[in-house]
C-alpha cells in the first residue's frame, strides 16, 4: 500500500467557484484520493461555520481542519455537535491594528472573528456570509480577543488598496490581501503553514509527502512550507506572485485544475 500523503486544499478559487458551486470532477477526484488512503483536508481563511458545509459537500471527515488562515485548527471529536472541536486557537488583541487601519481607511468595513467563531462586523459588510454574526459599531470591535480581522474598502481598486496597505506599516500581525480590496489579518506569525506544520506533526506525515493547493496571497506561506520538500500547487488563475511562490501551476478553477493535480497522486 502507498504511504498516505497529507493533502491540504484551499476552498475559494481552488475547490469552489465564486458562486459556491463545486465541479463534479473535483468532488470525484477528492473522493478518489481519499479512497486511495490519502489524508485530504481543507486549509482556508474561512470561519469554521462556513468551512464545515464544504467538508460535507466533499464527503470529507478529516482528523484536522485548518480555518481562519491558521488561527483555528479543528479536530474531529464525535462527542461534539457537528463532530469537531477547537483543538488549537491563536488570538490577539486587534485594537491597535483596527485603529491604525481606520486612520488610513475611514470608510472601510470591518469584521472581527472571536475565538468561538462568532463574528462582529460594521455596517456595509454585505458581501460576506454573516451567519453566526452581529452588526456592531466600530468601537465595539476593540478590546476583544480575536482570531481574525477582515477589512474591506469599496472606495479603492486593488492597486490603490495595495499602496494604502503598504503605507500602513502593519507590524506584529500576519496579513494577506485578496483579489479584491480586502485585507485579512491574523495573529503575528500565524498562517496556514504554521497550522499545517502542527497538523503534519500530529499525523506523523513526512514533509516530502505533503501536497497543498491554493490560489490566493494567503497561500504563499503554505506554498513555501510545503514546497521545501513536498508539492505546492497554484491554481491557473492565481496572481503572478502566488504562482511564483508555488512549485507547480495547474489549470484554473474554471478548468477544474484541482482535479488534474489530485489525479497525479499515487
Amino acid at each position: 500500500m502507498t504511504a498516505p500523503w497529507l493533502v491540504a486544499l484551499d476552498i475559494d478559487g481552488t475547490v469552489m467557484h465564486e458562486d459556491e458551486t463545486i465541479d463534479d470532477a473535483v468532488i470525484d477526484a477528492v473522493a478518489a484520493a481519499r479512497e486511495r488512503g490519502h489524508l485530504v483536508t481543507l486549509a482556508t481563511g474561512r470561519s469554521w461555520s462556513t468551512t464545515a458545509p464544504v467538508l460535507d459537500r466533499l464527503g470529507l471527515d478529516p482528523e484536522y481542519v485548518v480555518c481562519a488562515n491558521g488561527a483555528i485548527t479543528m479536530g474531529r471529536d464525535d462527542r461534539e455537535p457537528g463532530g469537531y472541536r477547537r483543538v488549537h486557537v491563536e488570538t490577539f488583541d486587534p485594537t491597535h491594528v483596527l485603529e491604525r487601519i481606520r486612520g488610513f481607511l475611514p470608510a472601510g468595513k470591518f469584521m472581527v472573528e472571536l475565538p468561538d467563531g462568532f463574528r462582529l462586523y460594521t455596517e456595509g459588510m454585505s458581501d460576506w456570509n454573516l451567519v453566526n454574526a452581529r452588526e456592531v459599531a466600530f468601537e465595539d470591535l476593540l478590546d476583544q480577543r480575536a482570531t481574525r480581522v477582515v477589512v474591506t474598502s469599496l472606495d479603492h481598486d486593488l492597486d490603490e488598496f495595495f499602496a494604502i496597505v503598504d503605507r500602513m506599516g502593519l507590524h506584529h500581525v500576519s496579513y494577506a490581501i485578496g483579489w479584491t480590496a480586502w485585507l485579512d489579518i491574523a495573529p503575528d506569525g500565524v498562517n496556514k503553514a504554521t497550522a499545517l506544520e502542527r497538523v503534519r506533526g500530529w499525523l506523523d506525515v513526512p514533509l516530502d509527502r505533503v501536497l497543498v493547493a491554493g490560489d490566493g496571497r494567503n497561500d504563499i506561506e503554505m506554498f513555501t512550507w510545503a514546497g521545501a520538500a513536498g508539492r505546492a500547487v497554484a491554481m491557473g488563475q492565481a496572481p503572478d506572485d502566488v504562482k511564483d511562490a508555488a512549485r507547480e501551476v495547474t489549470g484554473s478553477i474554471h478548468e477544474a485544475g484541482l482535479a488534474a493535480i489530485l489525479e497525479t497522486l499515487p
